[in-house]
């Protein structure tokens, strides 16, 4: 058994103090009918005479976050989940009884409050208590001053307390509701049908990664945790439901960095009769709805650069990309050798599975994408990274595809989905060629979404979106660890 503090010895003996009142530690129901949020906004402009003669009653419950103040009264801040308000708490107002219980709580004990809005010789809007319950004892102290946890990674591995001595990352948990929310109204008005699909699945598709693998006892086969959940959208597609949309955990065996989690969330957004055009409209008017509604502004700053998320965003093609930041124009390469001797040029290590468009991403992630500060859709992806993409019709090396790209940063990525089946098929060969030469992220062959092709997918734009990125720029948060409420952490 482990050792107790000095501070939670003491905590624990006041659990015998409540006892001995008839005060169960740790608390029943308690009726509110406010929040500081409402009283904030309800009597801000109110005067203290005129709280004196309205005398409005309030029942408030929350967290003690400061004490002070001796004898026969004192000041709280009670914290509910919008915020602090100070309450006034006198023995001749709540009684002896209740006043003894008061004097014995602790910084995170939780209370119940009863009593008349005021304002204090300060101007400060608090509550008179009239009436103090102990509701639930806590028995390790608060982190004197947090402004963060001494170990940062204390943050993320006790959530909880984070969330309890860290307005910043209430503001951040509460705001990523409110983005996820923005974007269901957003699509729900455009008439698209939000589903669920699963996240086991026997077939690795939909996206280029390396998938967690689990095994099913009673089938006694292996799954995966799905990197994607394109493919069975696009079903969807074919079953005639038109225009769909799944915001979801995605899982990918892969790296952690300030931008990259082992699980994810995303959108995954699908609609028939569309094409990339449709899908850049479409990415556009969810970044900029939501932004609007978390900022009040097109305008934000995020990693200390200012940027603009207004409508309107930049376009460019892979290869102008390319050739603006290094003089070499793509277009212009036509075969693998001479695209390889480019690369060795440059420095760029070719690997065994690489084709000529593997070539030209390289050049991308190297020269070009971390200059991308302003919102950017890049089109024009070459084939051989884009297996579920139309090909261009002016040039078959290249995809109908954009990624958007924002602070340097991919936020995006869409296609005009590829609904041949016949060159389906075929694509997803190369991938299996692929995998054999070692590229662990390749698709694996997917028959059963062949067989759906081939029943007709209408001409379709489709999008993908990484919520947990999303949350961060718009509330300027530095890693993704800041906006996923549990981010996996390495074992101490």
């Amino acid at each position: 058994m482990r050792e107790f503090t000095e501070q939670e010895l003491v905590r624990r003996e006041k659990l015998d103090f409540l006892r001995e009142k008839g005060i169960d530690p740790f608390g029943k129901k308690y009726d509110v009918n406010t929040t500081t949020k409402n009283l904030k906004e309800e009597f801000e402009n109110s005067t203290t005479e005129e709280l004196d003669e309205l005398k409005k009653e309030v029942s408030i419950a929350g967290r003690i976050m400061t004490k002070r103040g001796k004898g026969k009264a004192g000041f709280i801040n009670l914290q509910d989940k919008y915020g602090q308000i100070q309450i006034y708490v006198k023995l001749d107002n709540i009684g002896e009884e209740a006043y003894s219980v008061f004097d014995k709580s602790d910084l995170g004990d939780i209370v119940g409050i009863k009593g008349t809005v005021m304002r204090t010789h300060m101007g400060e809007l608090s509550i008179r208590a009239l009436e103090f319950t102990h509701l639930v004892k806590a028995l390790r102290p608060l982190p004197d001053k947090f402004h963060g946890l001494v170990d940062i990674e204390e943050r993320f591995r006790r959530r909880y307390v984070d969330l309890i001595v860290n307005e910043d990352a209430r503001r951040v948990a509460f705001a990523r509701a409110k983005i996820i929310r923005s974007i269901q109204h957003y699509l729900d008005n455009l008439g698209y049908t939000e589903v669920e699909t699963p996240v086991l699945g026997t077939i690795l598709g939909g996206a280029a990664a390396r998938p967690f693998i689990t095994h099913h006892n009673t089938l006694d086969i292996d799954m995966y945790l799905r990197i994607a959940t394109e493919l069975s959208l696009k079903r969807l597609i074919v079953g005639g439901m038109d225009a769909v949309y799944e915001i979801g955990r995605l899982f990918r065996n892969e790296g952690m960095d300030k931008n990259h989690n082992p699980e994810f969330t995303t959108i995954e957004v699908y609609k028939a009769y569309s094409d990339l055009e449709g899908m850049m409209e479409l990415t556009e008017g969810i970044i900029c709805n939501a932004c609007m509604e978390i900022n009040n502004s097109y305008d934000i700053e995020f990693r200390g650069q200012k940027i603009s998320l207004k409508p309107g965003f930049k376009k460019i093609s892979m290869c102008d990309a390319i050739k603006k930041e290094t003089g070499v124009d793509f277009k212009n390469i036509k075969s693998f050798e001479e695209a390889k001797k480019v690369a060795e040029e440059h420095n760029i290590e070719i690997e065994n599975h690489f084709g000529y468009g593997h070539i030209v991403n390289a050049f991308f992630e190297k020269y070009v994408e971390e200059k991308l500060i302003e919102p950017t859709f890049v089109y024009e992806y070459p084939i051989e990274i884009t297996p579920l993409a139309k090909k261009e019709l002016d040039d078959e090396r290249f995809t109908q595809r954009f990624e958007l790209f924002i602070a340097g940063g991919e936020y995006a990525n869409a296609y005009t989905e590829l609904n041949d089946p016949i060159d389906q098929y075929e694509r997803f060969e190369n991938q299996l060629k692929e995998k054999e030469l070692g590229n662990e992220e390749a698709n694996e062959m997917d028959i059963d979404f062949i067989e759906a092709l081939e029943y007709g997918m209408p001409p379709t734009g489709g999008m993908g979106m990484g919520i947990d990125r999303l949350v961060m720029l718009l509330t300027n948060s530095e890693t993704i660890r800041e906006v996923i409420l549990f981010p996996t952490m390495k074992l101490k």
